[in-house]
């Protein structure tokens, strides 16, 4: 695109954030939340609660520019309805216009991923919640987010919002799981015309070249960050046993395509510790020990014009 069409599109920004256990501090008695209660041995209490809040604002913030906010985002490991409020009308972004949708589902711990939105540049349409497909073996695990929008340009988008099944009894013993995750986007889209635009987004709890991610290539998705990096040395959203590697993704598929700009992985050296080669993200919690952080996960960021 010249720089005169660039001049002329609607921009149009798509943030995609792993908050790491972003919970309130009070007990859900259906939910094992436990270990973020100010009695417990992360000792979470309303101070950390709110320094939480403000820190995971400001890194939002951050993926945008000095004169635009992400449009989109897509966030995972959020509780409840009770944390995007504060997040949304208390904390430092009580400014910033956003409003979000957001699952309530099943997961043990209570845990959700929501959609949050400028308003002015994203019109939802419906939404809705995707219950994935188990077996009597396996843990209860996040929903799906489904939202069809209408941007400012009059393009319309599906926008799947995904946390999948963790990897925690074994990889080989989970994929199905995850793979059961996949099918369950692959047929509600099933009807729609293979040029609609659709992004998927979130924690797949895979790296790229696993099994649910090739499922969703096999299908005419797009791993648009499959190669995304930070400008401070990171090359992937997390860090595990000193390497990096990326369980975050945003897929694409349909005229969606065409419109994408840049990716790239946001590390600004305030959301980093460590250095050169020990970089890392600058976490919330290490353990039971409190960092005063901000996630275990880096945020990913698409940018469009339409």
């Amino acid at each position: 695109m010249t720089v005169i069409g660039l001049f002329l599109a609607s921009l149009f920004t798509v943030v995609e954030l792993n908050c790491e256990n972003l919970f309130d501090c009070q007990h859900d008695s259906l939910r094992n939340d436990y270990d973020f209660l100010p009695t417990s041995e992360k000792q979470w209490t309303t101070n950390r609660y709110w320094e939480k809040l403000n820190n995971i604002a400001r890194e939002i913030l951050s993926c945008g520019t000095d004169d635009r906010l992400p449009d989109v985002v897509c966030m995972v490991e959020v509780e409840n309805d009770t944390v995007m409020r504060d997040l949304t009308r208390r904390s430092l972004m009580r400014n910033a216009g956003y409003e979000y949708v957001m699952t309530d589902g099943i997961d043990e711990r209570g845990i959700d991923v929501v959609l949050m939105y400028q308003t002015n540049t994203f019109h939802i349409i419906d939404h809705e919640s995707l219950r994935i497909r188990r077996d009597s073996t396996e843990r209860p695990t996040r929903d799906i987010l489904h939202v069809v929008g209408e941007l400012r340009s009059g393009d319309t988008i599906d926008v799947f919002v995904v946390h999948f099944p963790s990897r925690r009894n074994g990889l080989k013993q989970t994929r199905d799981y995850r793979l059961r995750a996949v099918s369950t986007i692959l047929e509600r889209i099933e009807n729609l015309a293979e040029n609609h635009s659709i992004l998927v987004a979130g924690d797949f709890n895979d790296y790229r070249d696993d099994a649910s991610l090739q499922a969703f290539a096999e299908a005419g998705f797009t791993n648009a960050t499959a190669d995304a990096k930070g400008n401070n040395g990171a090359e992937g959203t997390y860090k595990y046993r000193g390497e990096w590697g990326s369980l975050d993704h945003i897929l694409l598929r349909g005229n969606i395509k065409r419109h994408l700009q840049t990716t790239h992985i946001n590390d600004l050296p305030f959301l980093l510790q460590g250095e050169e080669e020990q970089k890392m993200p600058r976490r919330t919690y290490r353990g039971n020990f409190y960092q005063g952080g901000y996630s275990d996960h880096l945020p990913l960021v698409a940018t469009f014009a339409f």
